[in-house]
């Protein structure tokens, strides 16, 4: 029999070994440059980390908890006989069209040997019920093309909302005129309402939990990658996250949260900027149907995300 409930902080080492259980290989850079397979325990927590974030390491994996149980989002845990075999997070969000009121649904996995059981199914109708008691129009989530947690969403009756593409801009002195400062605020309701132009991986809200609050700034290496900032631009204000490419120290990715579309006169500020901090190019994510913005220069880099949505 499969029950569901919420996920408790007693749950972290469970729901860290389902997710460890995903990963095929534990590899890091040797001193050489070179991929090299080693175990678990020679790897620190960052390194851990780039496996599959904060669910690799029973440290971060309990603090990431915490704050999904301290509202950030949705956790739940499903159980076969009682013993834990499926785990959901989910985020709500209210962003512009075509995704308005909406609970995200940020991750899921499911046991091996517990798949093909309906655990999944359970966890989609689960949240669901979620979504409807918060007066969400639909339950969402995002994938890559032949991706498992497409096909299982697929199944579930979901259909295509949106699609996005990633580009690359070279970074370029601009003309304009711009504010970049630091912002530490965190509410959440800062960006209520707001659309995310660029960066939107997953969803506005989930990004701006594993982005923009400065939990993860705990791993030197996290802080060493990123900046936050509050950015003015012609009148168009934006909360903008930079990180530094993980291969490539000269990339930066973008990460963007507006009340408006990505104007001329941001997309301005963002090159000039990273211009200005040494950066070759930038990358951003945006919606397919509004990549005309980034301007004839883009290059799409034939990355391709599709966000699917299930009504409830």
């Amino acid at each position: 029999m499969i029950t569901v409930r919420a996920a408790q902080l007693e749950d972290s080492e469970r729901i860290t070994a389902l997710a460890q259980a995903q990963v095929g290989a534990w590899q890091r850079w040797d001193s050489s440059g070179r991929v090299e397979d080693v175990p678990y325990s020679m790897l620190s927590i960052y390194e851990r980390w780039l496996h599959g974030g904060a669910w690799m390491s029973l440290e971060t994996a309990a603090i990431h908890l915490g704050r999904l149980l301290l509202g950030a989002g949705v956790a739940l845990v499903a159980e076969m006989d009682g013993v834990p075999v499926g785990y959901a997070e989910a985020y709500p969000g209210n962003e512009p069209e075509p995704f308005g009121m909406h609970l995200h649904l940020g991750g899921l996995i499911v046991q091996e040997d517990a798949q093909q059981q309906g655990v999944d199914g359970a966890l989609y109708a689960a949240l669901a019920e979620r979504a409807r008691a918060s007066k969400c129009a639909r339950l969402t989530t995002t994938a890559t093309a032949g991706e498992a947690a497409l096909l299982l969403f697929q199944r579930s009756g979901a259909t295509p909302l949106a699609q996005l593409q990633r580009f690359s801009l070279a970074a370029r002195t601009g003309q304009g005129l711009y504010q970049a400062v630091p912002e530490a605020a965190t509410d959440a309701k800062q960006i209520a309402g707001w659309a995310m132009p660029a960066g939107r991986v997953t969803s506005a809200r989930q990004q701006w939990e594993a982005l923009w609050q400065p939990t993860w700034d705990i791993l030197p290496e996290m802080r060493a990658r990123t900046r936050r900032l509050h950015f003015a631009a012609s009148g168009h204000e934006a909360f903008v996250v930079f990180q530094r490419g993980l291969f490539d120290p000269r990339r930066v990715d973008v990460y963007c949260w507006s009340p408006r579309a990505l104007s001329a006169a941001l997309l301005m500020a963002l090159r000039d900027w990273t211009h200005r901090e040494g950066y070759r190019s930038l990358t951003l994510l945006v919606l397919a149907d509004a990549a005309k913005s980034l301007g004839a220069e883009a290059e799409a880099d034939g990355y391709v995300q599709d966000v699917l949505s299930l009504e409830v």
